[in-house]
């Protein structure tokens, strides 16, 4: 728990520049609006918005964020320094940071003196003069400059007295942020450790030089890369070396193999170390604001990721569920509240009685006086696992087999048959898809047909169309992901297939399976269990509704 006496960082985040270059990621102009806007809720204090000029949407992006600021970040324009043997002034790159409107501007710089002889293809005395050009030109049209130490690390070890060079030029020109970059991800935390500490020790030496009387002695900042899996390790040390800003990406989003995941790094630093970075009520929209990310760049989250993955606080064996039913501490780091997660437990084949009974207590559905019944649910449990059903990844599967060992599954409606008919064409990639559902509904039979771009898709067409008259609420529901799974691919094309259908109501999202050796029979379970379980979660609704009225 943080408290007013705890010391405080910066966070800095680059989703909306460095965690675009991600391969696979793109985004508009309004999911970038949308990004900054959550990132302003959680109390990001700096968001960098792009580069001006590098691309017509970061342009845009600025100019609207003028008209309609955030609330409380500070919006970050991002530049590299001017071109060798050019001018600041005369540099038209600087006059779009310069009409982005921003406060503040982050600039880039080389501190490796392989990247100056060999990228920038300039002398070494030239990179000094860009970096102190460039900076004392923004300084002087009024912005506040953060000073990014590229490739800081690498030029550090391989030319320590140039390295420290660029720091000085930067301190002398008037940046009050110096962050050092792992540019390539290569470097280790106890080498993060030490040279961290090393500027930080000679950060006012180094301001000490000629015509920086009026220039402020900046503060330290860290970047880091996850080549080597260490980016939220290194963060941390060059954090507990006397680094008082952390840049990094929501979801750890960035190029190769991304940057330090600020989803891990916060709660680590905050709830392990007692720096306050974020509220403590913002620190519970932290798994909302890591979905909302990978929902807007269209990206499948990250079930496993700590602190806010779907499985960070999931039990599936049985002795770890009867322990956390005791006391969490057994077997949870934290609170998943605190992040503003939630516990999960596990349905498997490894599942024992007390994985039943808690997991049907999430569902409303106390077995604790029917031990019984729970035992049957867990021997049914562990033979449909044995024919290939996980129920792990489908809960709402689970709770519909629980209402009917309990003999209470409601019978929303009767499939008694179904034909699904495609027409493929040579030459053409797209095929027609026709679905004859039969059906009973309170005793009544309905035939109906439909089309779709596929067999499942015409399926659940024909499905919807037949029910919505009797259930206007299936117009809501919507099939939202589709996975296949083939369990026993040594059997060839008679092997048993998994499928997973994921489904929504725009207020809730459920899983369901089903298996068979027939594609479009475990198809079939699946998309009827979703519907059957969406109207089992509007009855319950209305119930909840009628009982509180």
């Amino acid at each position: 728990m943080t408290t007013n006496s705890s010391p405080q960082l910066w966070l800095y985040d680059t989703t909306l520049r460095d965690g675009t270059q991600r391969e696979g990621l793109s985004v508009s102009i309004e999911d970038k609006l949308r990004i900054a806007r959550r990132l302003d809720q959680l109390g990001i204090p700096f968001i960098e918005g792009g580069w001006p000029g590098a691309n017509p949407k970061d342009v845009q992006f600025f100019w609207q964020l003028q008209e309609d600021p955030l609330k409380l970040a500070e919006i970050v324009a991002f530049c590299s320094t001017r071109r060798p043997n050019s001018t600041a002034a005369t540099e038209p790159m600087l006059q779009d940071i310069l009409a982005a409107g921003t406060r503040w501007v982050t600039i880039f710089g080389k501190s490796w003196d392989l990247h100056v002889t060999t990228s920038l293809k300039t002398t070494l005395e030239e990179n000094l003069a860009m970096i102190r050009d460039t900076i004392e030109y923004l300084r002087s049209q009024g912005r506040r400059i953060i000073y990014d130490a590229e490739h800081w690390f690498d030029g550090y070890k391989h030319n320590r007295d140039y390295a420290l060079q660029t720091l000085e030029a930067a301190i002398a020109s008037g940046a009050e942020w110096l962050v050092l970059c792992d540019t390539n991800g290569g470097t280790l935390p106890h080498e993060i450790s030490q040279i961290v500490k090393d500027v930080v020790g000679m950060t006012g030496e180094l301001g000490t030089g000629k015509d920086s009387s009026q220039s402020p002695v900046p503060q330290i900042g860290i970047h880091t890369h996850n080549d080597s899996e260490m980016a939220v390790a290194n963060a941390i040390a060059a954090v507990m070396a006397g680094a008082k800003m952390v840049q990094g990406t929501i979801n750890g989003y960035g190029e190769r193999c991304g940057n330090a995941n600020l989803c891990s790094l916060i709660p680590n630093l905050q709830l392990k170390l007692g720096y306050s970075c974020i509220t403590e009520d913002q620190l519970t929209q932290l798994t909302e604001a890591s979905r909302f990310v990978s929902e807007v760049v269209n990206l499948a989250p990250d079930e496993h990721a700590p602190f806010v993955g779907l499985s960070a606080f999931a039990h599936k064996g049985g002795i770890h569920v009867s322990a956390v039913e005791r006391n969490p501490l057994t077997y949870e780091h934290i609170q998943p509240e605190q992040v503003g997660n939630h516990r999960r437990i596990v349905i498997s084949e490894q599942s024992g009685l007390s994985n039943v009974l808690a997991k049907a207590r999430s569902f409303g559905i106390d077995l604790d006086q029917l031990k019984v019944q729970a035992k049957q649910i867990l021997r049914r449990l562990k033979d449909l696992e044995s024919e290939g059903f996980q129920f792990e990844a489908a809960e709402a599967s689970f709770a519909l087999l629980m209402h009917e060992a309990l003999g209470g599954r409601q019978k929303f409606f009767e499939v008694k048959g179904f034909q699904v008919h495609c027409d493929l064409i040579e030459g053409k990639e797209a095929s027609n898809a026709l679905a004859t559902v039969k059906l009973a509904v309170d005793g009544k039979n309905i035939l109906e047909a439909a089309e779709g771009n596929g067999p499942v898709a015409a399926l659940d067409a024909a499905l919807r169309k037949a029910l919505v008259n009797f259930y206007p609420q299936i117009a809501t529901f919507d099939l939202t992901d589709y996975k296949v799974r083939i369990l026993n691919g040594h059997t060839g094309t008679a092997a048993k297939t998994r499928v997973l259908v994921e489904s929504g109501n725009g207020r809730q999202r459920w899983t369901t399976l089903g298996v068979s050796t027939n594609i479009l029979e475990a198809s079939y379970q699946a998309v009827v269990e979703g519907l059957e379980y969406g109207l089992l979660l509007h009855s319950q609704a209305e119930a909840a509704l009628k009982a509180s009225s």
